[in-house]
């Protein structure tokens, strides 16, 4: 493969500082802002239509979100609408403040702020490259061409937010392709703009600094960032927010290192929908903070209500290994990892009985799984799932989670290899209830009635095995035969011809659950034809 064409030119801060923000924890969440409705809806090969649009918006407010970008109105008549819409109907909440994206061409910013008019507040978010490739090639400008490019623009929006006295408008400035920008010349860009819209720490500027084309490592754009932030007059006046996309598929990391070394605000989407590889997901960000101790300040307690929604508004799924969304992100199939879940869960259990606490108050630790699924709205049916690659464990675990039945720690081995065969031969996953009804079909081959009333149990077992020459092991009772409407469930084990053969037996009482177990098995090991 023809590696050497893609040497990368440094873009590394100038020489003579030292980076700081490998030693920071992220101890907070960041200011979030959704561009959903537009970055996100622009990547789209169907984008939203109103109907859809206005899913995305209600979602994202009852998410929590306090800074949303609803479009780029100058692009069409149908994002000019959408804004308008919003305004006129006036369906933007109290605490949330809208943001309309703007080139930085002069007939575009008017447009767009047509499309605020009347709004209580808004942010216009003027953008435009400024990397040296998209100077020269896209638009054959200058180096100071660019500057004036930024400081007209912002000019040319303050002017016009004097003309709206009744809106409260705010600006945001993104020097798109920052990440590829000399860094000096990025932060030249950025104090021009703070100068012009006169940020101050009441009227504070967004600068938004985007991963435009992720080109580089993500300890490249945190050293971006933190010189920027260490070195920008005025910082006290300005909100510095990034913007990471995902084409080296590190988003998030470039997202979390970049509040290490100084962000305020993160802009991106739900599930990372966007141009090419997409936007950072903030849905894995917030609950990479989460997971970590750290409240992330949006509501995901419902993750599959969240994401129903935005794969009807984008049309696209999510990916069922897609971090704490996926289908599959809480299942283990294999024996090794099902083994210390069911082994972990048990423990949790056993220390909330111990200290008399709720389950879902405790500590969790529970191996392969960082985090409680319960929490994001799952449960644990999924969390084991049987095929040809599950162990013994992984088996138990699901019958005692469907059916409340403890599998013999001695037969698990026996059954698991008939599950295995089973997997193989049908070329597929096992429902719990196919294993449910497997175990039954394989140990439970006994339907005797009911002993008759006064006969004792134990005595019922010795005649049989002194019937028939063999030693039953004592009988496993097992399941909740308290519960109305259940069945006991038992176990029982015989010694034959050197091997261990065992029986299951259901029924209404213990002592006749444990006379079809012993009669299960007896017939499973061929001595036993049915008589009483």
């Amino acid at each position: 493969m023809p590696f050497h064409r893609y040497a990368r030119d440094s873009v590394s801060p100038t020489v003579g500082w030292s980076r700081r923000w490998p030693d920071k924890a992220l101890d907070r969440a960041p200011l979030w802002a959704s561009v959903d409705l537009r970055d996100g809806n622009q990547a789209l090969a169907d984008p939203m239509d109103t109907h859809r649009k206005r899913r995305m918006f209600d979602l994202l407010t009852a998410t929590g979100f306090k800074d949303i970008e609803i479009g780029y109105p100058a692009a069409s008549a149908h994002d000019f609408d959408f804004v308008r819409e919003l305004i006129v109907k006036d369906a933007i909440p109290d605490d949330v403040t809208v943001s309309v994206f703007t080139p930085a061409r002069a007939e575009l910013i008017e447009r767009t702020f047509e499309a605020i008019r009347g709004a209580d507040r808004a942010v216009v978010h003027l953008c435009h490259a400024t990397a040296c490739l998209w100077r020269e090639v896209v638009f054959g400008l200058t180096a100071d061409e660019v500057v004036r490019m930024a400081v007209d623009g912002a000019e040319r929006m303050v002017r016009l937010a004097e003309r709206e006295p009744g809106t409260d408008i705010r600006f945001e400035y993104s020097p798109e392709t920052f990440n590829l920008t000399e860094p000096e010349l990025a932060l030249e860009i950025a104090g021009r703009v703070a100068e012009v819209v006169d940020a101050t720490t009441e009227r504070p500027l967004i600068l938004n600094l985007p991963t435009t084309v992720e080109t580089h490592g993500p300890q490249v754009f945190a050293d971006q960032v933190e010189w920027m932030h260490r070195n920008l007059d005025r910082r006290e006046a300005i909100i510095l927010s990034v913007h990471p996309h995902n084409d080296r598929g590190t988003a998030v990391a470039s997202a979390e290192l970049a509040l290490l070394a100084g962000a305020d605000r993160v802009e991106g989407t739900l599930f990372g929908n966007g141009e090419r590889t997409g936007n950072v997901d903030l849905v894995t960000l917030a609950l990479n903070l989460f997971s970590s101790g750290v409240d992330p300040e949006l509501e995901l307690g419902d993750i599959d209500a969240v994401r129903a929604v935005v794969e009807e508004c984008n049309r696209l799924p999510v990916h069922p290994r897609h971090p704490y969304a996926g289908d599959l992100v809480y299942t283990a199939f294999s024996g090794t990892h099902q083994d210390a879940i069911a082994k972990g869960l048990a423990a949790l259990d056993a220390r909330a009985a111990q200290e008399g606490r709720a389950v879902e108050e405790m500590p969790w630790q529970v191996p392969y799984l960082p985090i409680d699924p319960k929490d994001v709205g799952r449960d644990y049916e999924a969390i084991i799932r049987v095929n040809g690659q599950s162990g013994k464990g992984g088996i138990a675990y699901v019958l005692k989670a469907g059916w409340g039945v403890d599998l013999p720690v001695e037969l698990r081995r026996d059954f698991a290899a008939v599950v295995q065969a089973t997997t193989d031969a049908l070329g597929r996953e096992l429902e719990g209830a196919e294993i449910w009804r497997l175990l039954l079909e394989t140990y439970g081959l006994d339907d005797a009635p009911a002993l008759p009333g006064g006969a004792d149990a134990d005595e019922v077992l010795a005649q049989l095995a002194a019937r028939h020459g063999v030693a039953f092991t004592p009988p496993r009772p097992t399941g909740d035969a308290a519960r109305a409407g259940a069945r006991a469930t038992c176990f029982i084990a015989l010694d034959f011809e050197g091997r261990t053969v065992w029986g299951l037996g259901q029924a209404a009482t213990a002592a006749d659950a444990a006379h079809r177990s012993a009669r299960s098995a007896l017939r499973r090991a061929g001595l036993h034809e049915g008589e009483r």
